[in-house]
């Protein structure tokens, strides 16, 4: 067990400077001329060549560095490898802010071991804000110890959230769910990273987070560095994608019964 650990944090070493690789990449095309913007069926759902050139960036080192290892990326889907870890990668989450010039996005990098989240790590580039978790080991922020917020009643809460992408043609679009908590607490905010909004529940600088019809490449990392946090992240229902809802302990129940889907 002990040489197993060990090799998580070297896997995680590797992943902080891949991570930190892939926000130059962001960096270098941000706020710039060259995005490439294209759709992804539909005109909510858009990739950049930073998403690209971050994903080609991410398998090549794996490949070099682990090379019997699966990945599961958003832009290229799933890489299959001979052993029981799985990288599990969203090169650029918050694209459409990226592709506007606001800075709210992040690298995305968890690892799964026998289907079970080892490690996770969220890079925002342009904030330099680097969050990582290794299970059974808490969460960080730049080295730095973090633990969700230890708010007890919704009142005083400030909540975040998110839309899917076929919100203009689907009705069970998250807007029933926003209007019946948002009278119940201080504030709501979309920042429109999964990821990032779940590492800033796992900071305390959210009290909670809820988004329906998400993948795994979004809230794979930021599962884990929530739950290493002391908060809890898991479904809330099962029939919209990975429908997740973050929280500290104390609020996610009166947080998940705002979020009975309605008929």
């Amino acid at each position: 067990m002990d040489s197993e650990i060990s090799y998580w944090h070297q896997l995680a070493d590797l992943a902080t400077v891949w991570a930190k690789e892939m926000g130059k990449i962001h960096l270098s095309y941000f706020r710039g001329n060259h995005l490439d913007i294209e759709l992804k069926g539909s005109i909510n759902d858009v990739v950049t060549a930073a998403d690209k050139t971050s994903e080609k960036y991410f398998i090549e080192q794996v490949s070099q560095h682990c090379p019997n290892h699966s990945i599961l990326g958003e832009e290229s889907g799933l890489h299959s490898g001979k052993s029981d870890y799985c990288w599990v990668v969203d090169p650029l989450d918050g694209t459409t802010n990226f592709s506007q010039g606001l800075p709210i996005f992040s690298v995305s990098i968890g690892l799964q071991y026998k289907g079970e989240t080892i490690l996770g790590i969220v890079y925002a580039p342009y904030l330099d804000e680097l969050y990582t978790a290794i299970k059974g080991e808490g969460s960080l922020l730049n080295g730095k110890s973090i633990h969700v917020s230890t708010k007890k009643e919704l009142g005083p809460s400030v909540l975040t959230t998110g839309f899917p992408c076929d919100k203009d043609t689907n009705p069970d679009n998250n807007l029933t769910e926003v209007s019946r908590i948002l009278p119940q607490v201080r504030g709501i905010r979309r920042y429109g990273s999964a990821a990032y909004d779940l590492c800033s529940v796992a900071a305390g600088f959210f009290d909670g987070y809820w988004e329906p019809n998400l993948h795994l490449w979004d809230v794979c990392a930021g599962i884990l560095i929530v739950q290493e946090a002391g908060g809890k992240a898991q479904q809330y229902r099962h029939d919209r994608g990975i429908s997740l809802l973050a929280a500290n302990p104390d609020l996610f129940k009166q947080i998940e019964q705002n979020l009975i889907p309605s008929k």
